[in-house]
């Protein structure tokens, strides 16, 4: 089917009180996972396509955009495509001709007052061309080495970013941290609750790999829609991957190590769903 807008997922799930997860894409086999996964749960989902995915393709978006696009609409559930983490101002003017539904700005380790001045240009490009505007303040740790623990986002300066800004969605820092390999962090859901209050905007998480289940399943009823999930893939795919290389030493195939790799990856994929869905 074709593709959906991200906004109509976003404005869906929060409709119906439940989270939508954006997975990561960095191989054409993680895009055919993601799907497989959506299908399973039989749940939308958001396939997003990161700036340094796009650097390890070599710069070049259009490969990685038009595969995972192409995967995308021959699922039978609805899946949108959403360009994540995008720095580059020349990389986001490349989104609209590669049939992306949204981007994400990330101008968090800008100053304040530049940090705005670029998301409301972002935000200007991004309306003119169809698309669904996502950004960040409050830096979320983990991302270009940690920050200072215990940094968040302060509801107020969420609610004038937000109107300064006009973005449609806004990615906040509660306690979770990208790129974490141990389900251990601890969301601040009081914080989560005062933020949607304060932006009337969509909220998005950040580094919700290393979020236990039932944080993640209280911070949707805390107010988070949309829901970014990487590491956990990669985590399952690669343990899956050096399972079957200890298994014979002589193996070369890749198809014999990326098919359970994508499996892997598929079952976390709807496991996600599932809990953000609320079942």
């Amino acid at each position: 089917m074709p593709l959906t807008p991200t906004g109509r997922l976003v404005a869906d799930a929060a409709a119906a009180g439940r989270g939508v997860a954006a997975f990561n894409v960095i191989t054409v086999e993680h895009a055919e996972a993601i799907a497989a996964g959506a299908e399973r749960a039989g749940l939308p989902v958001i396939l997003q396509i990161s700036q340094n995915a796009v650097k390890f393709h070599g710069g070049r978006l259009g490969p990685i955009a038009a595969a995972t696009a192409a995967i995308a609409e021959l699922s039978t559930v609805d899946c949108a495509l959403h360009l994540d983490h995008v720095e580059d101002p020349a990389l986001l003017r490349q989104a609209p001709a590669h049939r992306f539904g949204s981007v994400m700005y990330d101008g968090s380790t800008l100053p304040y007052a530049e940090n705005v001045a670029a998301t409301r240009d972002a935000a200007s490009f991004c309306h003119e061309h169809g698309l669904w505007l996502e950004s960040e303040l409050g830096k979320v740790g983990g991302k270009d080495g940690a920050h200072a623990p215990g940094v968040r986002t302060d509801p107020d300066e969420a609610r004038e970013f937000v109107a300064a800004t006009g973005v449609d969605a806004l990615a906040v820092a509660v306690g979770s941290s990208h790129a974490m390999t141990s389900r251990s962090a601890s969301l601040d859901h009081v914080l989560i609750e005062r933020i949607a209050a304060a932006v009337g905007v969509p909220l998005v998480l950040h580094g919700s790999s290393g979020v236990p289940d039932e944080q993640l399943a209280a911070a949707v009823r805390a107010g988070m829609v949309k829901i970014n999930i990487g590491t956990a893939l990669n985590i399952a795919g690669t343990g899956a991957v050096r399972t079957v290389l200890a298994a014979d030493e002589k193996l070369v195939d890749p198809r014999k190590y990326l098919a359970p790799a994508r499996d892997a990856m598929a079952d976390t994929v709807a496991h996600f769903l599932t809990v953000l869905a609320g079942r």
